[in-house]
């Protein structure tokens, strides 16, 4: 059962934990104002919880390098912990990821299913 995150008024997200994961589904704005908040909630989860993660970000309107900044920070927290973040994207996101060349680094996925085939295989 997905439980709320308590993050900002521009971006709001629920948190499900799986077995050997945490999904996390996004609505709203990635941006300076929100990117604080949203990193100190995330880091959280993932000291706390399954060390891979699976960020949602299909239902995001705008990230801007604030937002990018915090997604390469988390990836290389889950990553010291021997954990993989996945990111479910929509055009606008992957364009803005693919126009800082972030797209192998942040490992954009189609779908939840294949994020999740990737998190198996990689177990």
């Amino acid at each position: 059962m997905p439980e709320a995150l308590n993050l900002t008024v521009s971006l709001r997200g629920t948190r499900e934990v799986r077995e050997d994961c945490q999904i996390f589904r996004l609505t709203g704005l990635l941006d300076a104002f929100s990117e604080p908040t949203f990193r100190k909630v995330l880091s959280g989860c993932i000291e706390t919880g399954p060390k891979h993660i699976i960020l949602v970000l299909s239902q995001i309107d705008f990230v801007d390098s604030s937002g990018l900044g915090a997604l390469v920070q988390l990836v290389k927290q889950a990553q010291n912990q021997n954990g993989t973040v996945q990111i479910v994207t929509n055009a606008r996101v992957t364009q803005t990821v693919k126009l800082v060349r972030l797209e192998k680094f942040l490992s954009l996925q189609p779908s939840v299913e294949e994020a999740l085939e990737n998190i198996q295989s990689a177990s």
